[in-house]
């Protein structure tokens, strides 16, 4: 913007980047990077380390796609980015997919572990207890010669076809595991697999990982039913590890434990209450009762009483009968229509079936076909009928469904709505214990939504699968930064006693600030400066409201980080 008198005002982002660089630098991210990814090439007009923390920040600050790299850091001051203003105006994304490259070369696997340990020494995280899951990233592109090919002697993740979780099968995938610990939900390992690997085979190589990084198979591993298999619950076991997961529907444990409560009565104890959503609702609570008989591998096995589940179970189950009828119903309407294509009993139990199939209901609703003898007569000449027409008789098969509600297996299943079942071979820990490690959880799959949410890890198109797998790794970083920061104001935060923050609009209160929402309300702030013919005449420093202010006390962020700093 230039005025009349010959001034310019230009201004620069600086957003949250202090916030983010602060972390990088308490992780010691460049240091690692340029450790593992030195500049030893003359022609390199940028530090691969530099690049790749670029990348990093971009990822936790506003993602966006690599062709775009070099757009958003020319709003940006160059020095929150480690760059000199004339490096700025090189960056590219032709630069960002080699240096992509290099990252794959490098010796990952320690540059990962180095990483980790830093940021356990420094932010004091502890590793009792350690959860695990998987989730898709689906890929656009046909990438044909994504087979796990080899690359400087590192294999890379096939990109299959499979059970794609983000419901897009039509499109390739990998599978990416993630580790967190259960303090503060900090990653601390992660690993891709083919797109076509099942769950229940990554948990073995994964918790051996964990052993070799925290130095011990002490640790608490919790994961998902696809833990649930003799063969990875007896590895744990064997080598002195401790595991708690649930059982999955349909094996020996769970269908025990329901035959078993329809004449008994189990001896429930209250683990937790809480209060209920809203004002009006009741409070949630949680009870727990370890089964009379161990598991078929001898491991304990600890059911699960939740309220609000056993509330939504019955809800589900209401509505899929009506569902049911609802369906049936339909299906009496075709088959009493004069053009009904149904015209043999067993299309019409097909379709009868069908329908509860499609609907979810076939346990509760069941369905009788029944079929009776249409007949009709036809004069078997043309012309006005009289005493001597001779007639012609037809007949045709026609049927009717009705539906009954199956009360015997209603009632069964209300016995048990609400009932879980967990499994562990942790002989020490309380079953409200147990309860309490499995329901942390949730805040794992709250960073596979971040993966796929604000750091919009999906649909990712790149050349090489081997650049795919280099930037899952800038993503676990990111993902790691975001969780500090995350930790670092909600301890500060209970410290003092906080119930929460005024991040929210209206300045409503925030119980549980998150990364995204931390960083969004330092979106505005800006650098500016005034110029005339080409000199620098004032800088105008960010200013920074009470909020952002509080914000950075509570992160331990000095507010130096928001000063300017020399690119020339």
């Amino acid at each position: 913007m230039t005025s009349p008198g010959g001034f310019e005002l230009e201004s620069e982002g600086v957003g949250g980047l202090p916030i983010v660089e602060h972390f990088f630098s308490r992780i010691g991210l460049v240091e690692i990077l340029d450790k593992y990814l030195p500049a030893d090439d003359a022609r390199l007009r940028l530090d691969p380390a530099v690049v790749i923390v670029l990348v990093v920040a971009n990822i936790v600050v506003s993602h966006r796609p690599l062709y775009s790299l070099a757009e958003w850091v020319r709003t940006y001051d160059p020095g929150l980015l480690g760059l000199e203003s004339s490096q700025a105006a090189a960056f590219n994304d032709d630069r960002v997919g080699r240096m992509l490259d290099r990252l794959f070369d490098a010796d990952r696997a320690s540059l990962v572990t180095e990483t980790v340990l830093k940021v356990i020494g420094e932010f004091e995280i502890e590793l009792d207890e350690l959860h695990n899951d998987s989730t898709t990233v689906t890929l656009t592109g046909a990438y044909d010669h994504a087979d796990g090919y080899t690359r400087g002697g590192k294999s890379t993740p096939a990109l299959r076809q499979g059970h794609n979780k983000d419901f897009r099968p039509d499109l390739k995938q990998l599978l990416y595991i993630l580790t967190i610990s259960a303090d503060g939900a900090v990653p601390i390992a992660y690993r891709t697999a083919d797109g076509n690997t099942p769950d229940d085979l990554t948990h073995i190589p994964t918790w051996d990982e964990l052993v070799h990084l925290v130095g011990s198979p002490s640790f608490l591993y919790v994961a998902d039913s696809k833990l649930c298999s003799s063969n990875a619950m007896r590895h744990i076991d064997a080598n002195g590890g401790r595991f708690v997961t649930v059982v999955p529907h349909g094996r020996k444990e769970d269908t025990f434990f329901k035959d078993w409560v329809q004449t008994h009565v189990p001896a429930w104890e209250e683990a937790d209450r809480r209060p209920g959503a809203r004002l009006e609702d009741p409070d949630r609570v949680w009870r727990v009762f370890e089964a009379p008989v161990p598991s078929t591998d001898g491991y304990r096995v600890i059911w699960v009483h939740s309220s609000g589940k056993a509330a939504r179970d019955a809800v589900s189950r209401i509505a899929r009968i009506e569902t049911g009828l609802a369906a049936i119903e339909a299906l009496q309407a075709r088959l009493s229509s004069p053009k009904s294509r149904i015209r043999t009993r067993v299309a019409a139990d097909e379709a009868a079936a069908s329908c509860l199939a499609d609907t979810g209901a076939s346990r509760f609703v069941d369905f009788t076909v029944t079929e009776q003898v249409e007949v009709t007569y036809h004069q078997e000449k043309r012309g006005r009928p009289g005493t001597s027409t001779r007639y012609r008789k037809s007949e045709k098969l026609r049927f009717s469904v009705t539906a009954a509600v199956r009360s015997e297996n209603v009632a069964y299943d209300a016995m048990t709505d609400g009932m879980f079942p967990l499994i562990t071979n942790d002989r020490q820990m309380t079953p409200a214990e147990v309860l309490a490690a499995y329901r942390y959880q949730p805040n794992l799959e709250r960073r596979n939504h971040m993966l796929k949410g604000p750091q919009e890890v999906a649909p990712v198109y790149l050349e090489h699968a081997h650049r795919i797998e280099a930037l899952m790794l800038c993503h676990f970083l990111a993902m790691i930064t975001e969780a500090l920061i995350e930790r670092e104001i909600r301890t500060t935060m209970k410290k003092e006693g906080l119930a929460g923050i005024p991040l929210y609009p209206e300045l409503r209160n925030c119980p549980s600030p998150s990364a995204p929402r931390i960083l969004e309300i330092f979106a505005g702030v800006q650098r500016h400066h005034l110029v005339r013919e080409g000199e620098l005449i004032q800088v105008f420093e960010p200013q920074l409201d009470p909020l952002q202010v509080k914000v950075l006390e509570f992160l331990h962020v000095p507010a130096a980080a928001y000063e300017s700093r020399d690119t020339s």
